[in-house]
Formats: structure tokens, C-alpha cells, sequence
């Protein structure tokens, strides 16, 4: 239980105390009435004695009484009723709540901290009016009257006569049979008699003559002259004096109300019951004559129409409940005791004393001892002569049998002259005036007595107060009986059905088993006192049962919430809404955030409930708000209901301040961190064949791979523009802002192009959520173009959106558990500091309709406008925390965030805006493809754009074409088929010859040292005027991977004017190409052996194309053509085709190869580019009937661009040393000898069936060759993943190994060549050696002069060489040492000599060659690269 004011000790005393009444004259009630006070009323707050006072006991034993209080009362001839009672606790209860300010205590229990209200006020206020307000009952004589003050006015004009007339008519009360109520004590009752005399305004001398002659007639122990008023009421502002009476009269404010009247009180009931007793209100309506008082009316009657449980109808109702209320409101200002001083308060509490020194105690004395007397008498007879003893006690008026006669359900009734009661009166006087042991003797006795005759509820009163007397005695001699009261509370409850005297137990009980720390047997008590009759009760108890298992050793704090939950239940259920609401809210402590999710709902339900019927709106919109935020596990419907009820309440709240600010709504969750901001207008959808550049789009998934590759695109073609160095102020442009980018600077957005904020919303609720009037909300400070602030801070567009455009989403719609983005829009007029601050909208549900499915389960869901059941107005604020910083020390060691600006746009200066389409943009091409699109550009600002630049990773995939208008083709209907190409018919004639045509790198923007993927878009007068549109043809290129590739286009363009903030934008395109297989070419070139050539000079060569049809048919390629084959390289060029196939056009069906091989010379001198000079020779080779210019768009630009991505892979350089120069030049001019530096361009034709019509596709792939003999392919080759190598546990010698050209490129120094007759007739019948003469051609390839050693000696012993070379001998020398300057070109006269006819190698001489200025290191065998075969025949 809760802790109390007083303790258990002072408290019972304080509850049973001896019953006073008094009968006032009509002149006596009227001087106490100017008080406002009734005269038991004026006596109350003195009512307890301020000294010990002393009695004597049976055994003459002095007695000491402490504290000792007594209660004076009015006469009330009626019982209270039931009803009213409940009515006055009821009010005591809900009149008393907790203070404002009280401290709560912090109790600790395991991990659980709790605010708890250590004290219950309502409690114990309940507690005492219920005490004080049990109706008196024949079984205990506690509250029945002992003495009874009659009192007059000194003011009468008989003031003695009056005397009598109020004694008769005590007697009257006491002893007619028909006033069953009050109860009296003993036939003898005390009378005293009480002059009151008013200072102010009586005759002091007739007072005390009057008084002097009452104590002649009643004896100076039995009246008292009590002086009052001793000053008038209107002179009460003068002087300030306290008021003891307003705590009591508070207290029973409606056991008062009758007292506020003047004149009798005629209550009207209802008039067609049958006795006054059975009256639905039980009010007695009869005026009684001859009553000078007012006390026909119990003071807890009921009026009838203030209790609505009872209300009739009817006109002849008094009052109405609201006039009550009125004279309650009245009741509160009035001062009470105002004509009284401090010396009249003094004047009351001394004749208090007077009367219980000199009257009640002396009265009570003599009555103990009278009955202890009867007692000993009793005792002293033998058991057989009971009956006659009863007999003796109750004189002869009651027969034996009667007895037997008065049973009823709680066992006998006893006449009011019967020896056990007797008993019970002693005990019950001992009670009062503190004498324990005795009471306790005496009690115990007629337990005894009463359970013997089976008289139940006597015995249950007689073991009740047993136990209290034994609790309560001095020293404690035996322990409390508790099971006294169990049996007293089970009889009162079950056999008496007497719940009030069963609750009076209870209260006292536990009280005695809180004082002794038994908390649970206290709370197990308390429990079950609590039942369905009464909901006020069983709320108090339950909340006491929890204070119990709060307050033992170890708290039991669940039992406890769950106990408050029940109290509050019951609370709600006795109309004490704010008891109620207290109850949950304690008990919420404990469930809350313990995942008891049901438990919190219901909590919170029922708290948003009661704080909404007590009015406190913003109490009832926080509960409700938990239960729609927590992840509720309630089903649909429930929370349905929940949020119904949420939406009403917030309604309610909202209409109370219109103009305040608007609320913050708890639905739907929004996710801060996932909103994303786009600077912008939308993309705008493909229109055709025209297809918009891909750009940036909300709809494009964030993917830090390729936001990198952008970054370094945007860095590149920047740094282009600043002469190779990216400025320090620059920052790559970002249009969309996500919690991936980088948001510690404010983002720039341009006046009039829109800010689109994305918000993820979720609706965490089973239903659906429909959001109305949806926009952002918004904080904008302009700036004058002078660069002054004008602080004009807008926080919502109520007016002309002059400023900011907000779009508003009428509805938007979040099905159950369903997460979604809305796009809201904001488009800036006018420049200055935007800061987006959250969303306002309408939250409300759909009414009568519940989606299943997405499917609208009810027909009235129409689409498009949904009709939406309540909605209210309110916000949510978008509150994004930044990265959390992790630089400095300081940073790392504490936590802190660093800002995020993305929704703090600063609005700058119109700027260009540039929009790309592409037509004809193809989705999938062959590898090598060439394919001719156009590209549209469109300035949709209103300012010119200028320096339109494109860059991309891969360069090689696209072009617009040759900086001069000569070598861009004009339209693509320039030849047959519709070519991309620019195409020359030729004739038939010039078939297998080159054809020659030449251009320079330069032209196609491709200079030295520049970066080959910044490519500047040729714009006509390189400036895009507002509204102007440009469209320029771009060639295309399939790569030569098959696959899909994605390729990336950033345009970057300027303003003509320069603007402070923004120096450049950027449009990203990204191309989606799939590429499937066409041909794979491979190439090898060797030296020509041949020596003769038109100018004479050596070094021809023989280049070998492969060229193999890799396709699988799914593209649906019939064939390709190979039309024509070119070169480009700066020093060679092919002459001629020296193809054996008589075929004209080469065709390759799929997984043919096709093998060519040309002839290739070097360029003339004039043709030759100097080291420096960009210029390549172009040679076509036809196999068709027309000549695509390989020197013109877009061959070369496509040949250029691939030249340029090979020259872009890495190079292993040597590093160089001085004293190694010498041979380093040396090693150099070796590997030149076997490098060449030709590209060969296969240009081809394919064949496709595509919906039973023919198209033909045209395309190039190159391959270039770099060196001799070693083979090269158009696309590139599968890397083997190299094999593991063991490892090697010691250091490696540092021995630097000198440089050393490979055998290959040392036996391409010198090229030798045979000449000689490939067949030789010869008659050997006539000569028998043959003589053959043969040259041998040497040919120094190097740009050095070399030293040659031809030996011609055979070497080889193995037999296979013998058959081979066959027996033939070389004549004259065997050996000759040349020296070859540069290029130049040597012959040696040989002669062979043959014996026998037959086919001979020639190839025999071996060939050494070392550069001339060099020691013998690089001295090789130059090997010839084929036999020399020739026949001897015999004529």
C-alpha cells in the first residue's frame, strides 16, 4: 500500500470515537448560521482534546486517553442511502488528485526506474469519508450516539421552556418506536445542556441569569454557557482570521449542502411510491410537525435529478443537477466563522473540554462500570441458569421462542436488551476511550457467545474488533490475529452479504499488515475484496494491492503495472477518467520499449482515450501517435481503428489553434537519409527514332563505378580547356544529390529549371494511407542582383508563387506496408538561398475500403479520386545528418557529423541548357560495323551556348567526321546501297593495283600530343543560339569485342557569357550497344626474296591477310564481302594483290576463311612523311566494283581513332645509361631493321535477311603490324593465365645483363636472294660436270654499314641434309668478306657444279653480319627464308 499520512495507530483511534448528537433551537441554528456554519459544523475543527485526560476502569485502575477526539453530529432521522454514499465517495475521490508540483519517487528495481507517487491522497480521503460515513446497525454500538447536546439562544424568550421542549423531544426520537434511526448507545443517554449567547448583539446579563438558573436546575456538570459572534460579520476584512473549518467542510461538501439553505429543506421524491423506505431515491417527503430542526433529510440523500442513475422525469424536481453545481461554485468564496475571534475559538475548544472532562467521560465511566458489574453477575451464575439470566437482562418482554423466530441468513438476531450485547456494549466503550485490554477480553468473550448461538454476523463484529483491540494493545502482549479478520471479511462477504462492512475490514487489515510490513498478504487481501458491485472500491484496492508489490523487499514490478492497469480499468469504469488516465500512465513505465508491443497499444489506446475525454488533447495526440509509430503487430482492423482515432483527436486539436503552427504528423515514416535532389527538368521520352540523351534521371540507381568514370570524363575535357590543368576552384558537377554524393557544399541549381526532391515515404500500417495536398514546404531569401540580402523569409506559398513555384500532388496514395517516393517540384523564379525544410500534406485513410492484393475490393474505390473518411493538416520536417567526420584526432576520437547541404540550394543566374537527340541511333551492330546516325543539338535556354566539346572513354566508337568539309560524304545517298562511305565507281582495268591517296591526322582531330577522347563538336560558328537546333551527322563503329558495351558521353558546353558560380555544364549520354561476332582478320609480313622492283630498290614485302567468318548465323549474315583491302603507314604502302583466286569479289559464307596476300613496297621519297609530319599514305586494294577512299571520313577517322587508342597502351621503355650508349644505338638500328610500321584496313560488306528483306551492313576492321614475321589480329586475343613458378627462397645476383636484340631481328640485317634459272638442261653424255651460274643477291636493311662474311662451305654432316642439298659443290672461293653500306643492295657471282640430273637446294651459302663500328657480339647466321630449288635435266 501507498504510504499515509497517519499511522495505523493514530488512524483507528481517529475512526472509532465516541458519537455526540445535538438539537439545536431554531434561534440557537440562526446565530450559528451567521457563520455559515451549523452548529455540529462550528464545533468540528475543536473537536479533539488537546490534553491527556484520565479515567478510572472497573478495578478502580487510573486510565490515560490520548488524543482523545469526539464527534458531534446533527440529528438525522433518516439512514443515509447506499446511493448517496456512493455519490459522496465518488466525489472524494475525483475531488482529490494528485498535487501539481509532487515529487514522485524514483524507485529502482532490477532495471526498471520508475516515477511513482509515493503517497495516495484519494485514498485515504476516501478511506475516512467511508469510515465516517457507515451507517450505524444494530450488531456494534461504535457510532452510536452516547450523550446528546441540546442548545439554546440566550436571545429566547424562554430560553429554559425551550430546554424542555428539546429534551422532550429527544426522548421523542430515542424512544418512539417510530424513529428506528439514530441509534442510541444506552436508554439513559447523556443530556447536556448548551446556552449560546452572541456577544455582539445579546444582553450578557440575561445570559449569565439564565445560565446561573440552568445550573440550579441540570447541576453545573451538565450545562455550559458558550459565548460566539464577538463581532459582526460586515467588520470580518478588517482583520485576518484563519479559517479551521474549509479542510473539513471540503471534505463532505455535499454532507453540507442542506446547510446552505435557509428555512426548511422540502425535497420532493416521487410521489406514486408505496412507503417512503421503498423510494426509488429513498428521500422521505413527508414534513414531520413539530421538528424545529431540518433533520428529517440525511445529509447524504441523493437529490434525485443530480444522480443520473436515478433521474425521473417530471416538473416537480427542485432542483437540477446544474443548479447544484451552481450552488457548489457559490459555496467555495464564502468565509466561514466570520463574526468570530480568536478568543471565541478559544471560548469553543475550552467548552469541548469542559463537556468531555465534566460530561462524556464521567457518563461513559459509570456506564462501563454498570455493565462490568452485569458482566461479573452473568459469570458468577451457572450455565444451566443462562436462560433465566437472559431472561433477567432482558426482562420478560421477549419470549424463549422468539428467539429461534428471528433467524435469518446471517444467523440469530438479538433484542436490543440481550446479555451478549451487553457485552458488546462494554467492549465497544472500552474500544472508545482507548482501553484495549479490556475491549480485547470482552470481545473475545462474546465471539465466543455469538458463535456458540451461531448469531454470524454479531461474531464476525466481535473477531473484526478483536483483532483491531489486540493490534492495538499496550506492549503487545499477542501477536494480530489475521485470522480473525479472514473469518470476520469471509462472513461479512459470503454468509452476510454485507460488502461495506466486509470493505471495512479490509481497509483496517491491511493497514495493520502494511504497519508490520507484510505487503503480500496485504495485497492478496486487497484483491480479493474486489467484485463486480462496486468499481470505485475495486479500483482503489487494486491500485493499493499494487503499491503493495511495489513496496516489498523485492519489488515485484510487473505485478505491480498489471495491478495499476486493472485499477485504471476499473477507474475508467467508475467514471474517475482522470484516476484513470494517472493509473496507465504509471503503468506504461514499465511495459514501455520491453517488444510487450500489444500490451503498449493497449496502454496507449486507453490513455489517448481518457486524455481526450479530460480535454488534454495533446496527452490523448502523443498516445495515439505511439501507437500508430511503433511497429505495430495489431491486425488491420485494429489498426484501422487506431488511426481513426488518432485522426479524430488531432482533428479536435487542430481546431482549437487554426493559425498556430502546423503539427507534426507521425505517418508515414519518412527515410531522411534516401532523399534525393535533382537539378532539372525530366528527360523527355523518345519521340520515334529520335532517342534524348540518357542525361542523369532519378530513375537511374546510384553506382559509385561509374559516378568515378564521369568524375575523371568531366576532368579530362576540363582540363582540356584550361590548357592541360583542372582549376582549383573546380568541382565536378552533380545533378543528383544522394546520400552517396558528396553534400558538404551547397549545390547550385539555375533560376526558372526546376528542383525535384525526392522523399521515400513508408506506411508501416495494415492500411492504407492516402496523403492529400502533398508539397514541400519551404524557406527562400532572394537576392537582389546588386548581391544584397532582402530577408523575406516565406515559410509556406499562401500567395502568388512570384518567388518559388511549389507543385502540389493532390493525392498520393501508400497501399499497407508499402514503401514509395514521391517527386515533388519547386521551380525558382528568382535567384537567392533556397532551403527545402520538409513536406506538408493532409494525412487521412480511405474510407470503407480495404485493398487486397492491389486489387479494390469494393466497388465505391474509384480510381483517380479516392473518398477519403477524416484528414488533418500537418508536416514532417526533412532533417538529413551528414557523414560522420574522420580526419583529425579530435574527430576520430569523438563523435561528430559533418553538414549535409543537399537541400540548400543556392538558385544563380540564368545559364544555357543543352539538349542531345540521336536518330537512327542503332542498339546492336557487328563487330567492326559502320553505321551513320545524326545527332540533333538543341539550346532550350534562353542564352547562347558555346564551346561544345564531347568526351569519351572510347574515342574509337564514334565520329563526326573530318574537320573539312572534302572529306565528310554529304548525305549517306552518295552511292549504291546507301553507303557511309564516300565511295568512287572504277573500272574493271585497274583491278589488284593500289590506289593511292594520302591525308594527315591533323584533319581528323587527331594532332600530337592532345587528348585523343576530348573531341570538339563542330558546331556552325561554334555558338548555339536560344532556341536554335543544329543537326550533324556521327559515324559509328561496332567495337571489336562482341558483347554489350556501355558507352559514356559527357558534352560539355560554356556560356558565352561568363558566370560567376557555374563555368560550365555537362549532359551525359550513356549508349547501350550490343556487338555480335563478324570477322577476325590476323596478318603476318615477311620479306619479299624477290629483289627486282620497278625503281630498283629492295625491300619489298609479302603481307598475308587471313581473314575468317566468325558469325553465327543468329544475326541472320548470309555472307560478307571482302570489297577492298587498304594501307596506311607513313613509309609503306601495298602495290598489289598477288591472290591466285581468279574470283573477283571475295565471298566467306559463315565459318569460311578466306587467305589474301599483297605485295607491299615503300613509299617514294616525296611520299615518305618526315619524322614529325602526320602524314600517311593510303593504298586501296578493289575487290569490288567501286573504291571506298579510305583517306576520307570515316575510314580514316575510324582507322585514326583505333591508331590512337593502340598508341595509348604502355610501352616498356629501357632505361638508358650513358656508358651504354654506344651499344644501345647499336641494338636500336638492329630492331629497326624488322620493324614496319603498316596498318591494313580490311573494309567488307555483310549480307542480312531481316524480315525476308535484304540489308547490307558495311564495316572495317584494322590490324597493324609492327614487326616481321610476327603475326597480328583485329581484335584482341585471350590472355593464357600464366602457370605457377615455384618460389625462390634466395636473392638474386644483381648482374645486369647486357641489352641484347633477339635472334630474329639480328638475322633481319641482311637479306639475301638467289637468282638463277629454275630448271638447267644439260647433256652429261658429252660433259660431265654441269656448271651453273648463280647470283647472290645481298641486301643491307639496316640504315648502318655492315661487315658480311658469306661462307660456302657445307657445314651440316647429318645424311638428311645430304639429301637434301644432293651432291653439288660450290666453285672458286669458298669465303667473301663484303662490307654493305646503308640499304645498299650487293651481288655476288657464284657458279655450282652438278654431276648427276636432279632437284637440288641452292640455299647453302651461309651469311654472317655484324654492324661494321661494333666488335663481333651481334655476329648472326642470316638464314635464308626458303629452298632455292632447282632441276638439272639431261638432254
Amino acid at each position: 500500500m501507498a504510504q499515509c499520512v497517519q499511522s495505523v495507530q493514530e488512524l483507528i483511534p481517529d475512526s472509532f470515537v465516541p458519537c455526540v448528537a445535538a438539537l439545536c433551537s431554531d434561534e440557537a441554528e440562526r446565530l450559528t448560521r451567521l457563520n455559515h456554519l451549523s452548529f455540529a459544523e462550528l464545533l468540528k475543527p475543536f473537536s479533539r482534546l488537546t490534553s491527556e485526560v484520565h479515567m478510572r476502569d472497573p478495578n478502580n485502575q487510573l486510565h490515560v486517553i490520548k488524543n482523545l477526539k469526539i464527534a458531534v453530529s446533527n440529528i438525522i432521522t433518516q439512514p443515509p442511502q447506499p446511493g448517496a454514499i456512493r455519490k459522496l465517495l465518488n466525489d472524494v475521490v475525483s475531488g482529490s488528485q494528485p498535487a501539481e508540483g509532487l515529487v514522485a519517487n524514483v524507485i529502482t528495481a532490477g532495471d526498471y526506474d520508475l516515477n511513482i507517487s509515493a503517497t495516495t491522497p484519494w485514498f485515504e480521503s476516501y478511506r475516512e469519508t467511508f469510515l465516517q460515513s457507515m451507517p450505524a446497525s444494530d450488531h456494534e454500538f461504535l457510532n452510536h450516539y452516547l450523550a446528546c447536546m441540546l442548545v439554546a439562544s440566550s436571545s429566547e424568550a424562554e430560553p429554559v421552556e425551550q430546554f424542555s421542549k428539546l429534551s422532550q423531544e429527544q426522548h421523542r426520537i430515542q424512544h418512539n418506536s417510530d424513529y428506528s434511526y439514530p441509534k442510541w448507545f444506552i436508554p439513559n443517554t447523556l443530556k447536556y445542556y448548551v446556552l449560546l449567547h452572541d456577544v455582539s448583539a445579546g444582553d450578557e446579563q440575561r445570559a449569565e441569569s439564565i445560565y446561573e438558573e440552568m445550573k440550579q436546575k441540570y447541576g453545573t456538570q451538565g450545562c455550559y454557557l458558550l459565548k460566539i459572534n464577538s463581532r459582526t460579520s460586515n467588520r470580518a476584512s478588517d482583520e485576518q482570521i484563519p479559517d479551521p473549518w474549509s479542510q473539513y467542510l471540503q471534505k463532505n461538501s455535499i454532507q453540507n449542502q442542506e446547510s446552505y439553505e435557509d428555512g426548511p429543506c422540502t425535497i420532493t421524491s416521487n410521489k406514486s411510491s408505496d412507503s417512503n423506505l421503498l423510494s426509488l431515491d429513498g428521500l422521505d417527503n413527508e414534513v414531520k410537525d413539530g421538528l424545529p430542526n431540518n433533520f428529517r433529510a440525511h445529509p447524504l440523500q441523493l437529490d434525485s435529478s443530480s444522480d443520473p442513475s436515478n433521474s425521473i422525469d417530471g416538473p416537480d424536481h427542485v432542483k437540477s443537477a446544474s443548479s447544484l453545481h451552481e450552488t457548489k461554485k457559490a459555496n467555495t468564496g464564502i468565509i466561514h466563522g466570520a463574526c468570530l475571534t480568536l478568543t471565541d475559538h478559544d471560548r469553543i475548544r475550552q467548552f469541548i473540554q469542559e463537556f468531555t472532562f465534566r460530561g462524556l467521560l464521567p457518563h461513559i465511566e459509570k456506564t462501563i462500570r454498570q455493565l462490568n458489574d452485569q458482566l461479573i453477575s452473568r459469570k458468577g451464575l451457572s450455565r444451566s441458569l443462562f436462560s433465566a439470566t437472559k431472561k433477567w437482562f432482558s426482562g420478560s418482554k421477549v419470549p424463549e421462542k422468539s428467539i429461534n423466530e428471528l433467524k435469518n441468513t446471517s444467523g440469530l438476531l438479538y433484542p436490543p436488551e440481550a446479555p451478549e450485547l451487553q457485552i458488546r456494549k462494554m467492549a465497544d466503550l472500552c474500544f472508545l476511550v482507548q482501553h484495549y485490554d479490556l475491549a480485547y477480553s470482552c470481545y473475545h468473550t462474546a465471539k465466543k457467545d455469538f458463535l456458540n448461538d451461531q448469531a454470524m454476523l454479531y461474531a464476525a463484529g466481535a473477531l473484526e474488533m478483536a483483532a483491531v483491540s489486540a493490534f492495538l494493545q499496550p506492549g503487545a502482549p499477542r501477536p494480530y490475529p489475521a485470522h480473525y479478520m479472514d473469518t470476520a471479511i469471509q462472513t461479512y462477504r459470503d454468509i452476510c452479504k454485507n460488502m461495506v462492512l466486509a470493505e471495512r475490514c479490509v481497509l483496517l487489515s491491511a493497514e495493520i499488515l502494511k504497519s508490520q510490513s507484510k505487503y503480500s498478504e496485504a495485497a492478496a487481501l486487497l484483491i480479493r475484496l474486489t467484485s463486480e458491485d462496486s468499481d470505485l472500491r475495486s479500483a482503489l484496492l487494486l491500485e493499493q494491492a499494487a503499491h503493495c508489490f511495489i513496496n516489498m523487499k523485492s519489488p515485484m514490478v510487473r505485478k505491480y503495472a498489471f495491478h495499476m492497469i486493472l485499477a485504471g480499468h476499473r477507474f475508467s469504469k467508475a467514471g474517475q477518467k482522470k484516476h484513470a488516465l494517472r493509473c496507465y500512465c504509471q503503468a506504461m513505465q514499465v511495459y514501455k520499449g520491453k517488444g510487450w508491443s500489444l500490451a503498449e497499444d493497449h496502454i496507449n489506446f486507453t490513455i489517448g482515450r481518457q486524455s481526450y475525454t479530460l480535454r488534454q488533447l495533446d496527452n490523448a495526440v502523443s498516445a495515439f501517435r505511439h501507437i500508430l509509430i511503433n511497429e505495430s503487430k495489431q491486425s488491420a482492423a485494429q489498426q484501422g481503428a487506431f488511426l481513426r482515432e488518432y485522426l479524430y483527436v488531432y482533428k479536435n486539436v487542430s481546431q482549437l489553434s487554426p493559425d498556430g503552427p502546423l503539427p507534426q504528423l507521425p505517418l508515414p515514416y519518412i527515410n531522411s537519409s534516401a532523399t534525393r535532389v535533382f537539378f532539372g527538368h525530366d528527360r523527355r521520352p523518345a519521340d520515334g527514332e529520335k532517342q534524348a540523351a540518357t542525361h542523369v534521371s532519378l530513375d537511374q540507381e546510384y553506382d559509385s563505378e561509374s559516378s568515378q568514370q564521369w568524375r575523371e570524363l568531366e576532368e579530362q575535357v576540363v582540363a582540356v580547356v584550361n590548357r592541360g590543368v583542372i582549376p582549383s576552384t573546380f568541382h565536378p558537377t552533380q545533378y543528383c544529390l544522394n546520400s552517396y554524393s558528396d553534400n558538404s557544399r551547397f549545390p547550385l541549381a539555375v533560376v526558372e529549371e526546376p528542383v525535384t526532391v525526392e522523399v521515400a515515404f513508408r506506411n508501416p500500417l495494415k492500411v492504407p494511407l492516402l496523403l492529400t495536398d502533398l508539397s514541400l514546404l519551404w524557406k527562400f531569401q532572394p537576392k537582389d542582383s546588386s548581391g544584397k540580402d532582402n530577408e523575406e523569409v516565406k515559410e509556406l506559398v499562401t500567395g502568388e508563387p512570384e518567388m518559388i513555384g511549389t507543385e502540389v500532388i493532390s493525392e498520393f496514395l501508400i497501399n499497407s506496408e508499402e514503401s514509395k517516393v514521391a517527386r515533388l517540384k519547386l521551380f525558382p523564379h528568382h535567384i537567392g538561398e533556397l532551403h527545402i525544410l520538409g513536406v506538408v500534406y493532409n494525412l487521412g485513410t480511405i474510407q470503407g475500403c480495404v485493398t487486397v492484393d492491389g486489387i479494390d475490393a469494393l466497388p465505391r474505390c474509384h480510381t483517380g479520386k479516392h473518398s477519403l473518411s477524416m484528414s488533418v493538416r500537418g508536416r514532417q520536417d526533412l532533417e538529413i545528418q551528414g557523414p560522420r567526420l574522420n580526419n583529425t584526432k579530435e574527430e576520430k576520437t569523438s563523435i561528430k557529423y559533418g553538414p549535409d547541404r543537399r537541400l540548400d540550394p543556392i538558385i544563380t543566374e540564368e545559364m544555357p541548357l543543352l539538349e542531345v537527340f540521336f536518330i537512327h541511333f542503332p542498339t546492336g551492330l557487328l563487330c567492326g560495323e559502320i553505321r551513320k546516325a545524326y545527332v540533333e543539338f538543341v539550346n532550350v535556354s534562353k542564352c547562347p551556348l558555346t564551346g561544345l566539346k564531347v568526351v569519351s572513354k572510347r574515342p574509337e566508337f564514334f565520329t563526326f567526321g573530318g574537320n573539312t568539309a572534302v572529306l565528310t560524304p554529304l548525305s549517306p545517298s552518295a552511292s549504291e546501297n546507301c553507303s557511309a562511305y564516300k565511295t568512287v565507281v572504277t573500272d574493271s582495268t585497274s583491278v589488284c593495283t593500289a590506289l593511292i591517296s594520302s591525308a594527315s591526322s591533323v584533319d581528323f582531330g587527331i594532332g600530337i600530343g592532345s587528348q585523343p577522347e576530348v573531341i570538339p563538336v563542330p558546331l556552325p560558328d561554334a555558338i548555339l543560339l536560344p532556341g536554335a537546333s543544329v543537326q550533324l551527322p556521327m559515324w559509328l563503329r561496332g567495337p571489336d569485342e562482341e558483347g554489350v558495351h556501355e558507352i559514356n558521353f559527357l558534352f560539355y558546353y560554356e556560356s558565352v557569357k561568363k558566370q560567376p558560380k557555374i563555368h560550365h555544364r555537362i549532359l551525359r549520354h550513356t549508349a547501350v550497344i550490343c556487338t555480335s561476332r563478324s570477322l577476325n582478320v590476323r596478318a603476318t609480313v615477311c620479306r619479299s626474296n624477290s629483289l627486282e622492283d620497278e625503281e630498283g630498290r629492295g625491300g619489298n614485302m609479302l603481307v598475308f591477310v587471313d581473314v575468317e567468318n566468325t558469325n553465327t548465323s543468329e544475326a541472320g549474315v548470309k555472307e560478307f564481302h571482302i570489297v577492298q583491302v587498304s594501307s596506311s603507314s607513313k613509309h609503306w604502302k601495298l602495290q598489289k594483290s598477288v591472290n591466285l583466286s581468279e574470283n573477283k569479289d571475295s565471298k566467306l559464307a559463315s565459318r569460311e576463311k578466306g587467305k589474301f596476300c599483297f605485295k607491299a613496297i615503300r613509299c617514294k621519297e616525296k611520299e615518305v612523311a618526315t619524322q614529325f609530319s602526320e602524314k600517311y599514305t593510303f593504298a586501296d586494294i578493289i575487290f569490288g566494283n567501286e573504291q571506298i577512299i579510305s583517306s576520307a571520313s570515316p575510314c580514316a577517322d575510324f582507322f585514326y581513332r583505333s591508331l590512337s587508342s593502340e598508341l595509348k597502351k604502355p610501352q616498356a621503355q629501357p632505361s638508358v645509361h650513358a656508358e651504354k650508349q654506344s651499344i644501345e644505338d647499336a641494338v636500336r638500328l638492329i630492331q629497326k631493321c624488322s620493324e614496319v610500321d603498316l596498318n591494313i584496313v580490311v573494309l567488307w560488306k555483310a549480307y542480312v535477311v531481316e524480315d525476308s528483306k535484304q540489308l547490307i551492313l558495311e564495316g572495317q576492321h584494322h590490324v597493324t603490324l609492327h614487326t616481321i614475321g610476327k603475326e597480328a589480329f583485329s581484335c584482341p586475343q585471350k590472355q593464357e593465365p600464366p602457370e605457377m613458378e615455384l618460389l625462390k627462397f634466395f636473392r638474386p645476383e644483381n648482374t645486369t645483363v647486357p641489352l641484347r636484340p633477339s635472334v630474329e631481328q639480328l638475322s633481319n640485317l641482311i637479306k639475301t636472294s638467289l637468282h638463277y634459272p629454275e630448271s638447267f638442261n644439260h647433256p652429261f653424255h658429252q660433259k660431265s660436270l654441269c656448271l651453273v651460274p648463280v647470283t647472290l643477291l645481298l641486301s643491307n636493311c639496316s640504315k648502318a654499314d655492315v661487315d658480311v662474311i658469306v661462307d660456302l662451305r657445307h657445314k651440316t654432316t647429318s645424311p638428311e641434309a645430304l639429301e637434301i642439298h644432293g651432291s653439288f659443290t660450290w666453285l672458286g672461293q669458298t669465303q667473301y668478306k663484303l662490307q654493305l653500306k646503308s640499304q645498299e643492295i650487293h651481288s655476288l657471282q657464284l657458279k655450282a657444279c652438278f654431276v648427276h640430273t636432279g632437284v637440288y637446294n641452292l640455299g647453302t651459302p651461309r651469311v654472317f653480319a655484324k654492324l661494321s663500328d661494333q666488335v663481333t657480339v651481334f655476329e648472326t647466321s642470316q638464314q635464308n627464308s626458303m629452298p632455292a630449288l632447282i632441276i638439272i635435266n639431261n638432254v
